[in-house]
C-alpha cells in the first residue's frame, strides 16, 4: 500500500522557496510557507546561518532543506542565481545595497526568472530616509514610540526596553500576504513580481484602536483628551483596567482576568463580594470616576478580593462559574501547556538528530482538527547541498505571458464574508481589503461591539472597517440567517470568530454553508478553540497575552511579584503596560496570521488543492509569535532577557540617555565593533584592552555599557542619530509620544509610511499605509463604514426587493 505524505498533498506542495535571509523575521516567513508544503532552501554561508544560535532554530528551521554557498565569491553568487532560475519564491532580509552588490534588484531578479515571486523584508522599506539604515527591530519599536508605550513596565523613568518580536513577526506575516497573493495572481496571469514588506509598517498594523482615539485627541483637545491606564503616580486613569484586573493569588500567582463585556463584568464583582457598588450612591458610575480616591480604592478593593484565595482556589471558580475567567501569566515555554493547547493537539515534539526531543508549537493553520502538516526536524548545515544543486534545471526559466497585467488588485474579484467583531479576527480581513478583496461584513443591528470601545463614537472600530461593506443583519432571526446564507452562497472565504458552537447554533457552521456553496474556504478564528476546555471562553488581548508568555517576554523574563499592597500594585501597573499596552499586542499578532490563513486556503483553492475547515486561533498565533524562544529542548540556549531595569540586552543593544532624551545603539554584532569605536574615538577611547574581543567584552559587559553611558549622555540624541548612521552604526532618537500619534506626522506621511483616506466619520485623515508593497500589481487604502452603509445595496444584490427590505427593516431583521 502506498503511503501518502501529509507534506504531499499541501497547500503548497510543489513550490520552491528560496529563503536568503539571516534573520528572524524571514524564518518564521519561510517556516509558514514551509509548514504549508513549500520546499524552502535556506541558503546558508558556510560558517552558518547566524540563526541557528537562536533557541528557537530547531522550530524556525523545520522541515526545510540547508545549502552552503560562499556569497562573496563569483562562483556562489553564480549557484545563487541558478537557484533563484528555478524557485518560484525568494526570501531576503538585507539591505538595498546589499541586494544590489549581490544582483539581486527586483529588475535582475524578473530577468533571472520572471515566474519569480521576490520579497524583501527590511526594516525600513526600500525607499525614504532611512531604507539603508540598520533595521534591527529595537531601532524600529524605539524610533516608532513603542519603548514609550511601555515606559511603566519599569519604575525607573523613560522608556523600556522589551524583547519581544513584534515587528518581526509584523513583517513576517505582512510578506507572506504578498507572497501568497502574488502567488494567487501568477496563476492566473503567469507572471511574477516584487513584494516588499517592512518591520515598522509590520509592528504598526498591530495596534487596534489607538490610532483613531490619538486622532479624535489631536483634532479636539478642548473636548477629548488622551486617557492612559494610569497616571504619573501609578493610579488608575481608565475604566479598562477593572475589568482587565491584573492581580496576585494569596500564594503567589498572577491572574489576568478579561471581563469586558458589562454582564461579565458584573458577574466578576459579583464572585468578589462586590456587586452592592452597582447600587451604592458612593459608587455611582463605576467603573468610570471623576475623583483619583475612588478610583484607587475600587482597585485596592479588587486587587485585596483576589488575594483572599489560593490559585487552586480561583481555578474552582473559572471552572464552575462560566462568566469568570482569567488567565496565569506563563512564560513562553511553560504556555504550551496550556490546557487548550494540548487538547487541540497545537503542541508538537519533534526528534531532532543532535538535539533530541523538540517540543514546539505545531503548524500556525490546522485543517479539520489536525495539523497542516507534521513538521519535520530542522536540516543540519549543508545536508542538502549536492543533492539540491545536483537537481538544478539546465536552460532559461518559462517565460510568463506577453500580456501580464500591471495596476491591478491582486484578490480582485474576491469576496469574503466576515462574522465576528472586535479586532483579532476581523482586521485580518481588512488586510485582504488593502489588497483588493471585497469584504462583507455582518454585524448586529447596533453595531460591532468595537465601535463602542472608545468614547468618541466609531473611533474604536475605524481601524478594522477599512475598506468593508457593512451589514446590519439579526443574525438570530430566520429571515436574518436567510441573508446570510445567500451572501454565503456569492463568497469566496468564511471568516468566523465565534466562541465554541456558536457558529453551529446560528447556522453558520462550515457544514451548513459548504452544503450551500462548497467551493467555500472557511476559516475559524476563534480565540481558543472549536471546541476543548477554554473553546468557551471569551478571549482578550491581555488574558491571551499572558497565557501565550507574551506579557512575560515583554517583562524581559522578569517575574516579578509582591510582598504587600503597595508592591502588589506597583508590579500590577508593569504587567498591565507589558500586556494591555494597545501598539503591540496579541490582537495584532492573531490578526496578520489569520489574513495569512485566508489567503492560503485561497491559493490552495486555485492551485486545485482545496483544504477542509481551516482553524488558526487566537491562542495559537500568539505562542508561534514566541517560536523563536519557545522551543523547549535539553541543553538549549537561553532566550534573550532583559536587564531588570529593561535598558536592553547588553551594552552593545540598549537604551541609553542623551543630553535631551534617549536614543537606543544597536551595534550587537562582532562585525559591528570597530565601527562603533571609530565612530566614538572623537569623543572616548573605546579601544581598551578589556574590550578588545567578543568574549572580553562580554565578561565586561557592565563597564562597557558604563563607558557608553558617559559619553553618549553628552550630546543630544538626534546629534548621535545622524552621526552614528552616517557611519553604518545602529542609533535612534527614541520617539517620547505613542506611536499612533507619532506616525501619523508629516515625516511618516512624506515617506509613504501613511496615505490619506476618506470616512463618513472622520472625513479626510491619514491611515496607515497598505502593509506590502508589489512591483506590478496595485493595492488600496479605503476608509471605514458605518453600521449598515451597505445593507441596501448587499441585499439588493443578492435578489431583494425595495418593498421586501423595508419589511425586513420594520421586523428590525435588518438595519
Amino acid at each position: 500500500m502506498n503511503v501518502v505524505s501529509s507534506q504531499s498533498i499541501a497547500p503548497l506542495h510543489g513550490l520552491t522557496v528560496i529563503d536568503l535571509s539571516f534573520t528572524t523575521p524571514g524564518a518564521y516567513a519561510s517556516v509558514f510557507l514551509a509548514d504549508a508544503g513549500a520546499d524552502v532552501i535556506m541558503v546558508e554561508p558556510p560558517t552558518g546561518s547566524p540563526m541557528r544560535k537562536v533557541t528557537g532554530w530547531p522550530a524556525l528551521a523545520r522541515g526545510k532543506k540547508s545549502v552552503t554557498l560562499d556569497l562573496h565569491t563569483d562562483a556562489g553568487l553564480a549557484r545563487l542565481h541558478d537557484l533563484i532560475r528555478d524557485a518560484d519564491v525568494l526570501i531576503t532580509t538585507s539591505r538595498p545595497a546589499a541586494l544590489e552588490r549581490m544582483g539581486l534588484t527586483a529588475t535582475h531578479l524578473a530577468e533571472l526568472n520572471p515566474r519569480l515571486v521576490s520579497a524583501s523584508i527590511t526594516g525600513w522599506g526600500t525607499t525614504g530616509p532611512w531604507a539603508n539604515d540598520k533595521g534591527y527591530e529595537a531601532l524600529v519599536l524605539a524610533r516608532m514610540g513603542v519603548f514609550h508605550g511601555k515606559a511603566k513596565m519599569s519604575e525607573r523613568p523613560g522608556p523600556s526596553f522589551t524583547p519581544t518580536p513584534w515587528a518581526s513577526w509584523g513583517a513576517a506575516h505582512t510578506a507572506v500576504h504578498g507572497i501568497l497573493s502574488a502567488l494567487y495572481e501568477r496563476e492566473s496571469s503567469g507572471a511574477g513580481q516584487h513584494v516588499e514588506a517592512d518591520l515598522l509598517r509590520g509592528a504598526a498594523s498591530m495596534d487596534t484602536y489607538n490610532w483613531f482615539f490619538e486622532l479624535v485627541c489631536a483634532r479636539w483637545p478642548e473636548a477629548y483628551q488622551a486617557m492612559y491606564a494610569y497616571d504619573d503616580q501609578g493610579r488608575p486613569a481608565a475604566p479598562l483596567i477593572y475589568p482587565l484586573l491584573v492581580a496576585q493569588t494569596k500564594d503567589g500567582h498572577w491572574l489576568q482576568f478579561a471581563q469586558t463585556e458589562p454582564r461579565l463584568f458584573f458577574a466578576m464583582m459579583t464572585e468578589f463580594g462586590l456587586a452592592h457598588v452597582f447600587a451604592d450612591p458612593y459608587w455611582q458610575g463605576v467603573p468610570l470616576f471623576e475623583d483619583v480616591e475612588r478610583r484607587v480604592e475600587l482597585w485596592e478593593l479588587m486587587l485585596e478580593k483576589v488575594r483572599e484565595r489560593t490559585l487552586a482556589e480561583w481555578q474552582h471558580v473559572f471552572d464552575t462559574n462560566p462568566d469568570v475567567s482569567a488567565e496565569i501569566f506563563s512564560d513562553p515555554v511553560a504556555a504550551l501547556d496550556h490546557p487548550q493547547l494540548q487538547h487541540d493537539g497545537r503542541v508538537v515534539t519533534v526528534d531532532d538528530p543532535d538535539l533530541g526531543p523538540v517540543r514546539q508549537p505545531s503548524t500556525l493553520v490546522h485543517v479539520d482538527g489536525r495539523p497542516l502538516t507534521e513538521p519535520r526536524p530542522a536540516p543540519r548545515l549543508g545536508a542538502d547541498t549536492e543533492e539540491v544543486l545536483a537537481g538544478l534545471a539546465s536552460g532559461p526559466s518559462t517565460t510568463p505571458k506577453a500580456d501580464a497585467p500591471a495596476g491591478n488588485l491582486p484578490l480582485a474579484g474576491v469576496t469574503v464574508l466576515e462574522l465576528g467583531s472586535m479586532f483579532a479576527a476581523p482586521y485580518g480581513a481588512t488586510v485582504l481589503t488593502d489588497l483588493g478583496a471585497r469584504v462583507v461584513k455582518v454585524e448586529p443591528l447596533a453595531g460591532d461591539s468595537m465601535r463602542t470601545l472608545v468614547a468618541f463614537p466609531e473611533a474604536g472600530g475605524a481601524k478594522v472597517l477599512q475598506g468593508k461593506e457593512s451589514v446590519a443583519v439579526d443574525i438570530n432571526t430566520p429571515e436574518g440567517l436567510a441573508i446570510v446564507h445567500e451572501i454565503a452562497k456569492k463568497s469566496d472565504i468564511v471568516l468566523q470568530s465565534y466562541r465554541a458552537g456558536a457558529a453551529k447554533r446560528i447556522g453558520v457552521d462550515a457544514a451548513t454553508l459548504k452544503a450551500l456553496n462548497p467551493d467555500l474556504v472557511y476559516l475559524n478564528a476563534p480565540g481558543y478553540g472549536t471546541d476543548g476546555p477554554y473553546g468557551g471562553r471569551p478571549a482578550y488581548a491581555p488574558s491571551v497575552g499572558a497565557a501565550s508568555g507574551l506579557t512575560m517576554s515583554d517583562l524581559g523574563g522578569l517575574d516579578l511579584h509582591g510582598d504587600d499592597l503597595d508592591e502588589i500594585k506597583r508590579v500590577a501597573v508593569r504587567r498591565h503596560t507589558a500586556g494591555a499596552n494597545p501598539s503591540v499586542q496579541a490582537d495584532g499578532v492573531a490578526a496578520l496570521g489569520v489574513a495569512s490563513s485566508m489567503l492560503l486556503g485561497l491559493l490552495a483553492r486555485k492551485r486545485g488543492r482545496t483544504l477542509g475547515d481551516l482553524t488558526a486561533t487566537m491562542m495559537s498565533s500568539a505562542t508561534h509569535a514566541l517560536m523563536d524562544r519557545n522551543a523547549d529542548y535539553e541543553n538549549r540556549p537561553e532566550p534573550p532577557v532583559s536587564d531588570p531595569d529593561l535598558f536592553g540586552l547588553g551594552a552593545l543593544y540598549r537604551l541609553y540617555e542623551g543630553s535631551d532624551g534617549w536614543i537606543f545603539l544597536a551595534a550587537p554584532q562582532d562585525s559591528e565593533w570597530n565601527s562603533l569605536v571609530e565612530a566614538l574615538a572623537p569623543y572616548t577611547d573605546l579601544a581598551h584592552e578589556k574590550f578588545s574581543t567578543p568574549d572580553l567584552r562580554r565578561i565586561n559587559d557592565a563597564e562597557l555599557a558604563e563607558a557608553l553611558a558617559a559619553v553618549l549622555r553628552t550630546r543630544s540624541k538626534f546629534e548621535w542619530e545622524k552621526d552614528l548612521n552616517a557611519q553604518d552604526v545602529g542609533c535612534v532618537a527614541v520617539t517620547e509620544r505613542t506611536p499612533e500619534i507619532h506616525l501619523q506626522g508629516d515625516e511618516y506621511f512624506e515617506a509613504g509610511y501613511t496615505v490619506l483616506a476618506d470616512s463618513p466619520i472622520f472625513d479626510e485623515h491619514r491611515r496607515l499605509a497598505p502593509l506590502t508593497r508589489f512591483s506590478r500589481s496595485g493595492v488600496k487604502a479605503d476608509a471605514g463604514c458605518t453600521i449598515g452603509e451597505h445593507t441596501d445595496s448587499v441585499l439588493t444584490e443578492i435578489g431583494l426587493t425595495p418593498e421586501r427590505i423595508a419589511e425586513l427593516r420594520e421586523k428590525k431583521a435588518v438595519g
